[in-house]
């Protein structure tokens, strides 16, 4: 549909709504749209108690972006697996990073409430009563562990900046100077004279685990607080909790996720790279915690290992993804036994916890709904409980079929996965407009769930007559590593022809309308809107993209992890020789401009580090001066980064694009007049 009637500049009626006590929920919907988007409730996180018996849960909660721009907040929730209850327990701010107080019938978590100075930890009894500030520092308290005796925490927390001298009303910011490092500290939050000890630990600390008998820390840390050297620079170190000074020094490398001990304290598992140029943290490599080099187990395993904890000496509990599946199961340390609990065609699993009776909380979603609380029993051939239930308004609304397909790349390497959502109501045969919606990374992958979000068509496509794909290019993760490997060193190029041979495969079923073809993403996908609109121009009607990658060569010079783009994505520098200068302008959606015939909706966030706004202004005055008949829309989303996070600007973002695909996708008409620039977001009722 057109939003605008552009020739008298009328906004025209949306859909009817009706007010309610928060979100108006909207009228006579057939299926989903930007508003039931705006007002998602997502489960965020769950813990299951060490006896079974209690699981706690985040739930992440939209602001009314009708009130302000502001972010989620993340409200706590208890569910009593015994009797089935579950209520809210902290409702009034955000909490995180919630635990159960080892040895105390209670949670605790961070927050920072009305009148703190400092974010805080906090304690709530699980029989009920008032949160209780149990530990305040004198700057923001980032994470924490327990100790097992339940008294003693270790956490983090950054060390306070130098403030300028300068006799000026104002003070500039002077670009990577004067970051402070994250440092490490224990405490004892039973003794109100205890001072914090700092763990002498250089660099930047992120991650802090106490070893079982709570004599020693794993502690990972970077030598700076730079966003790449947190991603390819942490070294893990076990520190010595009476002395505070390091023990042993573990020699890893590259990206890492995770360090658990084993319940003896002999052994260290990473959730890990394998080397410095594995593009993720999704293998397990165990290692003495007496020090040493991690050895790789499970090397051949065709997926990405998301999440693990010891839940014996000689066994490790872990998520994986294996394609567009997920799945929970059992490994030795030395790799060998390997075993399934469940497998999870239809579930994307992000998280979990086990009961020591071997109970599993997870929190997954499905292709009809949002992240909620899932329960595995320990019966034999158990399968899992959905214990929670929101969005409820969801029951009332149709959805598009959603599905599993394969294809073959063009050069026959591979076969490519992705998935498929169709429109509401589609019947077969019928030739349907597709967007193609191209996940960021490339080290990211789409699992078999809910795929739709602010930024993500999805369901809000199929309400309105689109199927959307989501191709797994090479390059993805959830693949193993030779799959993951495949895309390094050839930006744009087999890795987006992928892209392409996924939409021929539609065209050839006889879903796409090969002339109604269109394409988004963000970040990397970003790149490959910019890419499909330029050197692919011919093959989409209409794009959108977000804080996208127009120009390598300047890529590399404005982005906040230059050494991360190097190891793991290029794999060479450009300045090496005349050669790859040119090779890196020619892998550039710049340089293509001339093709360029795709209408093309950029946006990007002004405070953007990852991929810096330049990219987007460098595409639209290419585009402006060299395509000036091609329609070109550039959107700033002021105080945004990588990725919009506020209310307000979430929903101005997925009207924006819908009304873009429908004024040029869903007609395949290049010459349609320009939508108005203010977005076509109805009047509250």
């Amino acid at each position: 549909m057109n939003y605008f009637k552009q020739e008298k500049m009328i906004r025209l009626p949306l859909i009817l709504i009706a007010a309610s006590l928060f979100f108006f929920e909207v009228a006579l919907a057939q299926g989903l749209t930007p508003l039931h988007v705006a007002k998602t409730e997502i489960v965020t996180n769950s813990v299951i108690s060490d006896d079974g018996k209690h699981v706690a849960y985040t739930l992440s909660v939209p602001a009314d972006p009708y009130k302000e721009n502001a972010g989620n907040s993340s409200h706590l929730y208890v569910m009593n697996l015994e009797d089935g209850t579950s209520k809210p327990f902290y409702t009034v701010g955000t909490a995180a990073a919630v635990q159960f107080r080892p040895g105390h019938n209670s949670l605790t978590f961070l927050t920072q409430r009305s009148g703190d100075d400092t974010r805080s930890l906090y304690e709530l009894p699980l029989d009920g009563g008032e949160a209780v500030k149990l530990f305040s520092f004198e700057r923001n308290i980032v994470s924490y562990t327990w100790h097992h005796d339940g008294n003693h925490i270790a956490f983090t927390a950054f060390e306070t900046p130098e403030r300028s001298a300068s006799p000026l009303p104002y003070t500039a910011d002077v670009y990577e100077e004067n970051q402070t490092n994250r440092k490490g500290y224990i405490t004892n939050v039973a003794r109100d004279d205890h001072e914090p000890h700092r763990i002498q630990v250089d660099g930047s600390i992120y991650m802090i685990e106490w070893s079982p008998d709570g004599s020693k820390l794993a502690v990972s840390a970077a030598p700076t607080p730079t966003v790449d050297d947190s991603f390819m620079a942490q070294q893990v170190f076990v520190v010595d909790y009476r002395t505070r000074e390091i023990a042993a020094e573990i020699d890893n490398e590259g990206k890492i996720g995770q360090v658990v001990w084993s319940p003896n304290g002999r052994q260290l598992a990473l959730r890990a790279g394998q080397d410095i140029h594995d593009p993720i943290d999704g293998r397990i490599l165990i290692v003495s915690a007496e020090g040493g080099t991690p050895e790789i187990i499970d090397r051949n395993f065709e997926g990405k290992y998301e999440q693990i904890k010891w839940t014996g000496n000689n066994e490790i509990t872990f998520y994986a993804s294996n394609g567009t599946a997920t799945m929970l199961g059992t490994i030795r340390p030395d790799g060998s036994g390997k075993r399934t609990l469940f497998h999870g065609p239809t579930h994307n699993i992000t998280t979990f916890s086990r009961a020591s009776n071997g109970t599993i909380a997870f929190v997954a979603s499905s292709p009809e709904h949002p992240n909620e609380v899932f329960v595995l029993g320990t019966q034999r051939r158990a399968t899992p409980e959905r214990k929670t239930h929101h969005n409820k308004w969801l029951d009332d609304l149709k959805l598009g079929k959603q599905e599993v397909v394969k294809y073959t790349a063009r050069d026959g390497e591979f076969d490519i996965e992705g998935l498929l959502i169709y429109p509401v109501d589609y019947e077969e045969g019928d030739r349907v407009p597709l967007i193609t919606m191209v996940h960021g990374g490339p080290e990211a992958h789409y699992s078999n769930g809910w795929l739709t979000g602010y930024q993500i068509p999805g369901q809000m496509a199929a309400a309105e007559g689109y199927a959307v794909f989501y191709p797994n290019y090479r390059g993805s993760t959830g693949r193993g590593i030779e799959f993951i490997y495949s895309s390094q060193a050839d930006l744009a190029g087999k890795e987006f022809d992928d892209v392409v041979d996924g939409v021929d495969y539609l065209i050839e079923r006889g879903i796409a309308d090969p002339d109604r073809i269109g394409v988004t993403g963000g970040s990397y996908g970003g790149y490959a809107s910019a890419w499909m609109s330029t050197y692919y121009s011919d093959r989409f009607a209409a794009a959108v993209m977000f804080v996208g990658i127009s120009n390598n060569l300047s890529k590399w010079g404005t982005s906040d992890i230059p050494d991360e783009l190097y190891l793991v994505h290029s794999r060479e520098r450009m300045w090496e020789s005349d050669e790859k200068w040119m090779d890196y302008l020619k892998r550039s959606p710049i340089y293509w401009v001339d093709r360029a015939e795709t209408p093309i909706l950029i946006m990007h966030g002004s405070e953007d580090t990852r991929v810096h706004p330049a990219q987007s202004l460098e595409l639209y005055r290419h585009l402006k001066v060299r395509r000036p008949n091609v329609p070109v829309r550039l959107v700033w989303y002021p105080g945004e980064g990588h990725g919009n996070t506020r209310a307000s600007s979430r929903l101005d973002y997925s009207y924006r694009m819908m009304q873009w695909f429908d004024t040029y996708l869903k007609t395949g008409d290049a010459s349609a007049e320009i939508p108005h620039w203010d977005p076509p977001i109805p009047e509250r009722d």
